[in-house]
């Protein structure tokens, strides 16, 4: 996109900290070329296209910096269990949906949260069974680590009492030693390659909806987690002038060995395509009790999660990545995860390996107090996801005890130095920016609980928050120099919002709408 657009009248902020307000700002041919007063805009603009802003506020293009986009693109199709209160409603769900579909055709499904569901216990195979049996039925958790399914898709998958548990997971079996229809990390890929792939012409239709969703909510880049079918997808999208997002697409840790022999390095690709990090899981999430903690969960003494690649591996993926150019993204969820990719890292920046990378941690979800300020010395960027704080607090609470203090710890690793890059793991959690710098800002939910904000010693300005949105999640893709702030030369990818989410109290922020965004010079959201 290469448009051409004048916005007036409007309240800016640029995020340059030379120049952090402004009036006006103009774009040509996709670069902002003027950024100032009013007089200054026209006259470097002359005749173009040009928007009234009416005193509306304007920020930089918002940049989720973690999330899963053809995932959440397919997902707008599938079953919805977010905030689902029991097993017998989402069971409901599902049986509407089985009555909609002919029999024989998957059911899939995602959104429940074990620490929402008010029955006390884990779902299981028997509950789907008894309304839903005609269908193969797969229902991922909330956090993507646990999937719940039914006896027809564990037949379809070929899973009975002697398959054996997965190296990196689990199958978990009732009493007499039966799979019980939940399906832990690793486990849950058995019935995953059973599903079908999507035809090539459901994945395009697919990512054009989760493209005018992302810009609805005023995102204009993307950093994705996925594989090579959303890759590919994304570039038959790219080649036909498709794409409204930026997408800085990470490359799966098992095709290292591919993109060392292609050459391949962080950083290829264009201003809309890029190929980034190497994605790399350490454990698993606090939703299926897998992630790998220091100390045993409470209430539970024998589990400490699950480490779901040795250690060893990990270090040798990260060496061998960065020797050919490659940078590494880590999922480190518990403490003792992030401890061991810390560890790697600093064994790696010691030995000159790290120079001119920019190594990150994904969901840093909880750090040991010993490990808080070792993101910042190490030069490790801080990749976090603020709605899940919200999300997750009462979860942390019940599992980890005192530990959540040491959870989200937004305003500690700023203050320690640590460049922090917001995202929200869609469709793990809420795609919305504004949630996110709600969540950072208030570390409240939308209900306003808990009073005061959970852990709020951890809460974040406003504009530091947005910053996260912006600032640091380019300088987390190595794209500072031409996204992030509203500067003479960047990219022309900026929103309009309904209120100045700066100046209003953090409770307020939830309520901002997103009027307008434009990507490249051109609206592709708003009126």
């Amino acid at each position: 996109m290469n448009g051409t657009l004048a916005l007036y009248n409007g309240r800016i902020h640029t995020l340059n900290e030379a120049a952090p307000l402004a009036e006006a700002v103009g774009v040509v041919n996709g670069r902002i070329v003027a950024v100032g007063a009013n007089d200054a805009v026209r006259a470097a603009v002359g005749r173009a296209d040009s928007l009234d802003l009416r005193g509306r506020t304007v920020v930089p293009g918002l940049i989720d910096a973690h999330l899963h986009f053809l995932s959440l693109s397919l997902g707008l199709t599938e079953v919805p269990l977010t905030g689902v209160r029991s097993i017998a409603e989402a069971v409901e769900r599902v049986a509407a949906r089985a009555r909609e579909l002919p029999p024989g055709q998957w059911i899939v499904g995602s959104g429940w949260n074990m620490n929402g569901l008010k029955d006390g216990r884990w779902p299981s195979r028997v509950d789907l069974d008894l309304q839903v049996s005609a269908h193969p039925v797969a229902l991922s958790s909330q956090d993507h680590h646990s999937l719940w399914v039914n006896t027809r898709a564990l037949e379809a998958a070929g899973i009975g009492r002697e398959t054996p548990d997965p190296p990196d997971g689990r199958i978990a079996r009732d009493a007499d030693g039966e799979p019980n229809g939940l399906l832990l990390e690793g486990g849950r890929r058995l019935v995953r390659e059973a599903i079908p792939d999507p035809l090539p012409d459901q994945v395009q239709a697919a990512l054009h909806a989760g493209m005018r969703e992302a810009n609805r909510l005023g995102l204009t880049g993307a950093g994705s987690m996925e594989d090579p079918a959303a890759f590919a997808a994304l570039q038959r999208l790219r080649g036909a002038g498709g794409l409204t997002l930026r997408v800085y697409e990470s490359i799966p840790a098992d095709l290292l060995d591919r993109a060392i022999a292609l050459g391949i390095r962080t950083g290829f690709g264009d201003e809309w395509l890029r190929l980034g990090h190497l994605k790399i899981f350490s454990d698993g999430a606090l939703g299926s009790r897998t992630a790998h903690m220091l100390a045993p969960y409470e209430g539970e003494p024998d589990n400490l999660g699950i480490p779901v690649r040795p250690r060893e591996e990990i270090r040798e993926l990260v060496r061998r990545a960065a020797a050919a150019g490659i940078a590494t993204c880590i999922h480190a969820i518990g403490d003792a995860a992030n401890r061991i990719v810390l560890d790697i890292y600093e064994e790696a920046r010691r030995d000159g390996l790290l120079d001119g990378l920019r190594p990150r941690i994904e969901h840093a979800q909880v750090l040991d107090p010993a490990d808080l300020d070792r993101l910042a010395r190490l030069g490790v960027v801080a990749s976090m996801q603020p709605i899940h704080c919200t999300s997750d607090m009462v979860g942390i609470d019940r599992w980890w005890g005192a530990r959540g203090r040491g959870a989200y710890a937004f305003a500690t690793l700023q203050r320690s130095g640590a460049v922090l890059a917001f995202g929200s793991d869609a469709p793990v959690d809420d795609l919305s920016p504004i949630a996110g710098i709600h969540a950072a800002v208030t570390r409240q939910n939308a209900a306003g609980e808990p009073a005061g904000g959970w852990y709020p010693e951890e809460r974040l300005s406003a504009s530091d928050a947005l910053r996260a949105y912006t600032v640091g999640a380019a300088y987390a893709s190595g794209e500072e120099a031409i996204k992030g702030t509203l500067e003479v030369g960047k990219l022309g990818d900026l929103v309009v919002l309904s209120q100045d989410l700066l100046a209003v109290p953090g409770p307020e922020i939830l309520h901002t709408q997103v009027e307008a965004t434009v990507v490249g010079g051109e609206v592709v959201y708003g009126a």
